[in-house]
């Protein structure tokens, strides 16, 4: 391991950014994070890595950071720092203190002098409050003679079945040169869709499930092949006990619908955008929150498991979620889609593997 390329992962949340780095080769050192259950799940899954429970509001956490990782060298800092302040559906307050936590990025890595520092967020970060915090993390690479470069990227594009945008800044060592993005690798007409992803799962029909259960249908699509990475077990696949009028409600709503295709007078209380509304089984899910109330399975009458969603989100099966249904669902909502990481590491690493 001591060969690796080695990241510290801030804000690392359940490790999806993380698990994506690993896949690409490289050794994540330490999470870090300020939520129990998050890092219980970073810890259960990545087996040679630390973790740190700590508010990165506190500059004293910095000094913690450097106590946990001493004795390696650090090559990269990755970050999803809280989008909340940024986000369209949170209340988009210029003063919240969550919009400035991504300078602790930059004064970690004032210390442990890293070559390459990668931030995901929302798009909206960009635009919001003029452009403000984009315009502070170009500022903040230029400080440390970094090239800097930023990108919205299209999840779908890199075979994750999920319709979501993250924008990534990527800063480099001014020796390495500017990064490149990865080019996409999957077109329109080939997204991995929400069939694609998890028709080999059991049904649920006739049982809410287990928190560890088994398959009982070979996988079906390269993409399940995938996800199944070998596991012979099934984890999280466990449904919702629906009241009957919910279920008569969507048992209403077509494949791709929502409230809008409902009879007059039925599901009237949820009439919102997003309310009623199934996946569609040929295109890929709608972007997951960390609620999982609103949406519901291509087919079947209840909501997505955590499995389902993980399943959306890029994680493998052998990628295990502890904690209360509400913290697992919050997990898996919250983070970068491995698949995603995965493809932004492969490029960062012919980068870092370069000689100077």
């Amino acid at each position: 391991m001591t060969d690796k390329l080695k990241v510290i992962d801030l804000f690392s949340g359940c490790g999806g950014f993380s698990y994506g780095f690993e896949t690409a080769g490289f050794h994540v050192v330490l999470g870090v994070d300020n939520d129990k259950a998050s890092l219980e799940t970073f810890k259960a899954n990545h087996k040679n890595s630390k973790t740190l429970l700590a508010d990165l509001h506190n500059d004293s956490t910095i000094d913690d950071i450097l106590n946990e990782i001493k004795g390696h060298k650090i090559d990269v800092i990755i970050a999803g720092p809280p989008c909340q302040g940024f986000s369209l559906t949170g209340s988009r307050n210029k003063s919240d203190d969550r919009n400035k936590l991504f300078y602790s990025v930059f004064k970690l890595a004032e210390k442990v002098k890293p070559r390459a520092i990668i931030i995901e967020n929302v798009p909206g970060l960009a635009t919001l409050y003029n452009g403000f915090a984009k315009d502070a993390i170009l500022e903040e690479f230029k400080k440390l003679n970094f090239t800097e470069n930023f990108k919205v990227l299209f999840a779908p594009d890199y075979e994750v079945p999920q319709i979501r945008k993250r924008i990534f800044f990527v800063g480099l060592n001014s020796k390495l040169g500017k990064f490149e993005f990865p080019k996409e690798v999957l077109s329109p007409e080939n997204y991995n869709t929400t069939s694609i992803a998890i028709s080999d799962l059991p049904t649920l029909e006739n049982n809410l499930g287990e928190e560890k259960s088994k398959y009982d249908k070979p996988a079906k699509t390269e993409y399940q092949k995938k996800m199944r990475n070998g596991s012979k077990e099934l984890f999280n696949h466990v449904s919702t006990k629906h009241t009957d009028h919910v279920i008569e409600v969507i048992s209403q709503v077509p494949d791709g619908g929502n409230h809008k295709d409902l009879p007059k007078g039925v599901g009237d209380s949820r009439k919102f955008n997003e309310a009623w509304t199934r996946y569609n089984s040929k295109k890929p899910s709608k972007t997951i929150d960390t609620g999982h109330r609103n949406h519901f399975h291509y087919k079947f009458n209840r909501i997505p498991t955590v499995r389902e969603n993980a399943r959306l989100q890029s994680f493998p099966d052998t990628f295990v979620f502890v904690g209360t249904r509400t913290q697992q669902n919050k997990q898996v909502g919250n983070a970068v889609p491995p698949l995603l990481g995965y493809h932004v590491a492969k490029k960062l690493s012919t980068y870092l593997t370069k000689k100077l």
